[in-house]
């Protein structure tokens, strides 16, 4: 093919392939005055002075500063099978949103999958898992733990032993251990029967 017909063909094929290329979406502008409603990152919470509680109900503890709403409950349903343990984040979430809360602490970071949630007449995250999921070993140390979810801000939570007390009471269907006596945990200084 001579060099004339090569250069024809290429210019020709440079004209018809844009042409088949979809338009660009139109340009859509917004003004500053129509973003004030947008969600900013909220920032992180001062948590100094911040305590785990038992719920008024006794089935969740709650992490927060006395008198003020909770920042973090950990709820429990001891009566399903098997018991389920629910975790809730309160912060305002947007309706059908999902996120992923990292808690870090006690040797391990887990993972929990929060939905936004229309309950008790507040947004806010949730999700429940199994009380026998291996990811609540998070909260069975006595360790300082970190809990952050994207857009609400992180949660410095003071080590304490109330929250692995909870999962373990949780896991047990909401049974307490039995306790042993101070007889029968000391050892018998008699000498063992023939």
């Amino acid at each position: 093919m001579p060099r004339a017909a090569v250069l024809t063909v290429l210019l020709l094929g440079c004209a018809v392939l844009p042409s088949c290329r979809q338009a660009d979406p139109p340009i859509q502008r917004v003004a500053f005055d129509e973003l004030a409603g947008a969600e900013e990152p909220l920032l992180s919470p001062n948590t100094s002075g911040a305590t785990w509680q038992v719920n008024p109900g006794g089935q969740a503890i709650d992490f927060g500063v006395a008198g003020a709403p909770p920042l973090l409950t950990l709820a429990c349903r001891p009566v399903e099978t098997p018991p389920v343990l629910r975790i809730v984040r309160h912060v305002v979430g947007r309706p059908g949103a999902k996120a992923l809360f990292p808690v870090i602490g006690n040797g391990t970071i887990s993972r929990f999958k929060l939905d936004a949630t229309l309950a008790e007449g507040e947004w806010r995250w949730q999700g429940d898992l199994p009380a026998s999921d291996p990811l609540l070993e998070v909260f069975t140390g006595p360790r300082e733990l970190e809990a952050t979810l994207p857009g609400g801000g992180t949660l410095l939570i003071a080590g304490s032993r109330i929250p692995g007390e909870f999962v373990i009471w949780c896991r047990a269907g909401g049974r307490a251990r039995p306790v042993e006596s101070a007889a029968s945990a000391a050892p018998s200084s008699a000498p063992p029967a023939p």
